[in-house]
């Protein structure tokens, strides 16, 4: 089987910052704006090359998110960025009301989510976002995993004709998805056949369940990898081919247990296929303030997390 490596860690931000100021180079209706977050987001290379198309609307989320409505009225594609927290739970009525309902073509770009925002703690870790997003009709939800995926996938919902959200992060993680690799939304990556059980990641767990693959092998454990990066529209059909071949799957992901990944998958397999599943994920909680990475191990979102996950759900299936 192939092995994944990677030559650097990258940021999946600058990812999606390097795409929007190519974007901007290509097509002229390509607009950005964002709320006193350009920074952080990585789209000053945009403002700099293209100050007659951004907009930092200072703290005013939910003026921006109506301006990014009313843009595309003109034709404009908008990329609204801020904070994931910021992006979802702050401007909810305005992405359900203005975006979503009235189906105009927004790209909420929403950056620093979950644990890994670190030491900002609890209120700016974005935990339930994926949920809120993915319950809005007609909304697109991609959570990316590495630089290039966001890169890709930036570059996709530009040409995408509707509302999305594109969920990144703030910390450097390996950067391994080919760079050539194109991005299809609503397409699983199958990244490694495997016969015993179902490994579905998503965002910053896919390299943590690469690493727990090598290590559930070395054990004679053969893992079906598969890289989830969008959400919604869940690729069903690869969902279910693998796992009426393995009988057995675990999901992994950096939210909320309830409304995430792992309840869109299983509530797919109570309907189609049942089988025994187990969740790496936030267990009903908020996080805390502390080192991004230490807070992943500490609530169990690490290699060592999903490897525990997949004995377990052996012993369920044996």
């Amino acid at each position: 089987m192939a092995k994944f490596t990677y030559s650097e860690k990258k940021d999946t931000r600058s990812g999606f910052g390097d795409a929007l100021l190519e974007l901007g180079k290509t097509n002229k209706n390509i607009v950005a704006l964002t709320a006193d977050l350009a920074g952080s987001l990585k789209m000053n290379a945009f403002a700099k090359a293209f100050p007659e198309r951004f907009f930092d609307v200072g703290i005013q989320e939910a003026n921006m998110m109506g301006m990014a409505a009313g843009l595309t009225l003109e034709g404009k594609i908008p990329f609204a960025g801020t904070f994931a927290e910021f992006a979802s739970g702050r401007v909810y009525d305005q992405v359900r009301q203005s975006i979503a309902y009235s189906e105009k073509n927004v790209k909420i770009a929403a950056s620093h989510s979950g644990l890994t925002v670190g030491e900002d703690g609890a209120t700016h870790q974005a935990l339930e976002d994926i949920g809120m997003m993915k319950m809005l009709p007609g909304m697109t939800v991609i959570n990316t995993c590495d630089y290039n995926q966001t890169y890709q996938a930036t570059l996709a919902v530009a040409r995408y004709k509707g509302p999305v959200y594109l969920r990144f992060g703030r910390p450097k993680v390996p950067n391994f998805t080919p760079s050539d690799m194109p991005f299809e939304i609503g397409k699983a990556w199958l990244m490694r056949e495997g016969a015993d059980v179902t490994l579905i990641a998503t965002g910053h767990l896919v390299w943590e369940a690469v690493e727990a693959t090598e290590k559930l092998e070395a054990d004679g454990i053969s893992v079906e990898l598969i890289n989830i990066h969008t959400i919604k529209p869940l690729d069903q059909a690869s969902v279910l081919n693998s796992v009426k071949k393995t009988g057995a799957v675990v999901t992994a992901e950096e939210h909320n247990r309830l409304g995430g990944l792992g309840e869109s998958i299983a509530g797919l397999l109570a309907k189609h296929y049942p089988v025994p599943q187990e969740f790496v994920a936030v267990d009903d909680r908020f996080g805390e303030s502390g080192e991004g990475f230490e807070l992943m191990k500490k609530f169990g979102l690490d290699a060592e997390g999903i490897y525990k996950a997949v004995k377990k759900v052996l012993e369920r299936k044996r």
